[in-house]
C-alpha cells in the first residue's frame, strides 16, 4: 500500500443571526485571522527524516513502516505503538538486498509488506535491473514484519521492459479474499503511457496467477497505486506529476467494479495547494480505514507524514485538504442561483442574500470531530465590508467577514468552526452589507 490520489464532493453551505455591529464586525475579523492559523488540522510529520513511499501495516496490535532505500538501507522500517507514533527507526527489513539473480543495489523502491494466511509475510518489491538497467519488480519472504526478508526465485516476478519496467507494486485484497497486484509499467522512463494494471496472484503473493487488467492510463506521471473496496465502489489512489518537488500530488478514480469504467476525481484529493503549503508535494500515499499515510519533502528529503481519513458516501476526505463544494447547489431560501458570473468557480454563485430570511446551506463532511477552517469564495461590491451568519448544525457559531472587492472580483474569506465528525449542515445568512458566495472549502 502506498501512494493515492484526489479528493472530491460533500456539500456545505449556509449562514445565520443578525447583523453585528461595527465593533462587533471589527472584533469578528481579528478572531478569523487568529482562526485562520489555528483552526485547520493538517497532516502531522512523524519520521522526521527520509522515509519515502511509505507503505504500513497492522501486526497484533503494532503498526510497521517500510521505505524506498535510503541511507538506513535496502528496505529502511519503522514501528509504532498507534498511527501517531512515536515511530522508532528498526533497521533494514531486507539487510542482504533485492534478488542477486537479476537485480543490484542502489535503487530498490516503494516496498509492498503484506501478511499471509500461514503467519508468514511478503514482501514486493522494485529494484534495478541488471540486464536491461530499467526497474522490475520482484518479491521476497519473511517469518515476521521486521524481516530479514530473503528473496524468491532469481527473475522478477513482472518485468515489461517493452513498456518500460515496472514499479510501485502495492497488494490488494477483494472482500471476497481474492488477492491481487498492483503495479506501473514505467512507460514514462521510456517516452510511452504509464498505465495502472492489476494482476491476480497466489494467496502469498509470490506468483501470479492471471493474466494483466488494464486500470487507468496517462501520458503524464501516474504511479503508486492503493486500492480501497468501499461498499458501493472501488478507490483506486495514485501519485501523479514530478516527485522531486513540491508539484507531486495524490488523486483518484472510481469504479462499481474492477473491470471499470474508472472515472478520475474531479480535483485531487491532495496538493500543496490544498494543505496550504503545510506538506511538499504529498504524495506516495498508503491508506488505511481512517488513516493516509504519506510523504512530503522537507529540507531535500522526503518525511513521512500522518493525516486523519474519513470516508463521504464512500468518497475519500483527508483532514486538512480542503474539499469544495459550490454554494449554488445547496438549499437557497430567499436568494437564488445567479448563473453566468464571470470567473466563478463552475459559472455560478449564490446571489441576492438581500433578506432577514435569506440564507444558504449545505452539508459537509469532516473525517474527525473538532476544529475546522471554512473558505468562503465571495465577492462584494457594495462599497464597505459585508459579513454573513455561520450556523453549524442549528447553532450560531458567530460570522464570517468579507472586505470589498467589487462584484465578479472572487476573493476568499475564513471563518474557524467546529464540527462533529460525519456530516454537517452548514447555512450562511444575511449579515451586513451585502456579498455573493460562489463555493465553501472545508479544511
Amino acid at each position: 500500500m502506498r501512494r493515492r490520489i484526489l479528493a472530491a464532493l460533500v456539500a456545505l453551505t449556509a449562514l445565520a443571526t443578525t447583523s453585528p455591529a461595527p465593533a462587533a464586525v471589527a472584533a469578528e475579523q481579528t478572531a478569523t485571522a487568529e482562526q485562520r492559523v489555528t483552526a485547520a488540522v493538517f497532516p502531522r510529520p512523524v519520521i522526521n527524516e527520509d522515509f519515502p513511499d511509505p507503505d504500513v501495516i497492522q501486526v497484533n496490535g503494532t503498526w510497521y513502516a517500510y521505505s524506498t532505500n535510503n541511507g538506513r538501507g535496502h528496505v529502511p522500517t519503522a514501528s509504532a505503538p498507534s498511527p501517531d507514533g512515536p515511530w522508532t527507526i528498526r533497521g533494514d527489513a531486507m539487510p542482504g538486498g533485492p534478488s542477486a539473480g537479476w537485480a543490484q543495489s542502489g535503487r530498490t523502491w516503494a516496498p509492498d509488506v503484506h501478511p499471509n494466511p500461514d503467519g508468514s509475510f511478503t514482501l514486493t518489491y522494485t529494484a534495478w535491473h541488471k540486464a536491461s538497467g530499467r526497474q522490475c519488480i520482484g518479491v521476497a519472504t519473511a517469518n515476521s514484519p521486521l524481516g530479514p526478508f530473503n528473496p524468491v526465485g532469481s527473475q522478477p516476478l513482472i518485468c515489461p521492459l517493452n513498456l518500460g519496467g515496472a514499479i510501485d507494486a502495492n497488494t490488494f485484497v477483494a472482500n471476497d479474499g481474492t488477492r491481487y497486484l498492483l503495479w506501473k509499467n514505467d512507460g514514462n522512463a521510456i517516452g510511452v503511457n504509464s498505465t495502472l494494471w492489476l494482476t491476480r496472484t497466489t494467496n502469498n503473493g509470490t506468483a501470479l496467477t492471471g493474466g494483466n487488467t488494464a486500470l487507468i492510463s496517462s501520458g503524464g506521471v501516474i504511479e503508486a497505486p492503493d486500492l480501497v473496496q468501499r461498499g458501493s465502489q472501488y478507490v483506486l489512489f495514485y501519485s501523479g506529476g514530478s516527485y522531486t518537488g513540491c508539484e507531486y500530488l495524490t488523486s483518484y478514480a472510481v469504479a462499481p467494479s474492477l473491470s471499470g469504467p474508472w472515472t478520475t476525481a474531479y480535483r485531487p484529493l491532495m496538493t500543496t495547494a490544498t494543505f496550504d503549503n503545510h506538506v511538499c508535494g504529498p504524495g506516495g500515499a498508503d491508506f488505511t480505514n481512517d488513516k493516509v499515510f504519506l510523504h512530503g519533502w522537507v529540507n531535500g528529503s522526503r518525511h513521512l507524514y500522518v493525516a486523519d481519513l474519513g470516508w463521504a458516501n464512500d468518497y475519500p476526505v483527508v483532514r486538512g485538504s480542503r474539499v469544495r463544494t459550490e454554494a449554488e447547489r445547496g438549499t437557497l431560501n430567499n436568494c437564488r442561483v445567479r448563473s453566468g458570473a464571470a470567473g466563478a468557480s463552475g459559472g455560478a454563485v449564490a446571489a441576492y442574500i438581500d433578506f432577514a430570511d435569506s440564507w444558504v446551506q449545505n452539508t459537509i463532511y469532516a473525517p474527525r470531530a473538532g476544529s475546522y477552517t471554512l473558505w468562503v469564495g465571495y465577492a462584494n461590491g457594495s462599497g464597505s465590508t459585508a459579513s454573513h451568519g455561520v450556523v453549524v448544525n442549528g447553532n450560531s457559531q458567530g460570522s464570517v467577514s468579507y472586505p470589498v472587492t467589487g462584484w465578479d472580483n472572487w476573493r476568499q474569506a475564513s471563518v474557524g468552526v467546529t464540527l462533529n465528525a460525519g456530516w454537517n449542515t452548514i447555512r450562511l445568512t444575511k449579515g451586513n452589507a451585502y456579498a455573493e458566495v460562489d463555493y465553501f472549502e472545508l479544511q
